[in-house]
């Protein structure tokens, strides 16, 4: 398994995924409006085979990881990218890390949660206004739960040693 910067020749691809994943070329969190095929980000790729995308904006010194898409799951995948981002962040002069999931996430919610992040905030009914933006998005999501709430994690960094640690 290989992470690699996110290349041009991969815009493309990241397009097309963002498309599958999330309803469109665009990402909301909070009110921002990203295009993930626009931002800095990762891939990890298995021999030719592209496995996983992670993309983030740094803003001062707080990061954002705005996507992480792992094409398979419990392979590493995942953790990878988001070490890439956290040593991204850190190299940007960030101190913390942050991102959004929704409350039917809990896919998500465990990954994050195991790795250091803190559930910050919970943002009830918000996708209400998303899907004005997002009209396609489900009413429905994952494991038949409801789906209406951002949940914000974050997660304290700290440069030290090997160019990162959690705090």
């Amino acid at each position: 398994m290989l992470v690699t910067n996110l290349s041009d020749r991969d815009r493309t691809w990241v397009r097309e995924r963002t498309e599958l994943l999330f309803g469109g070329h665009m990402v909301v969190s909070g009110e921002v409006v990203h295009q993930p095929a626009e931002l800095p980000g990762f891939i990890c790729c298995e021999g030719s085979e592209r496995v996983g995308l992670a993309t983030f904006q740094v803003d001062g010194d707080s990061c954002e990881l705005v996507t992480i898409d792992a094409l398979c799951q419990w392979c590493g995948v995942g953790s990878a990218l988001l070490e890439a981002v956290e040593k991204a962040a850190v190299a940007a002069g960030c101190t913390s890390l942050w991102t959004i999931t929704t409350n039917d996430n809990l896919d998500a919610l465990r990954f994050f949660q195991r790795r250091g992040f803190v559930i910050r905030e919970v943002r009830t009914d918000t996708l209400r206004a998303i899907r004005e933006l997002k009209p396609d998005l489900p009413e429905i999501g994952n494991y038949g739960i409801p789906l209406r709430d951002e949940v914000e994690l974050s997660k304290a960094l700290d440069a030290a040693g090997d160019g990162w640690r959690v705090v």
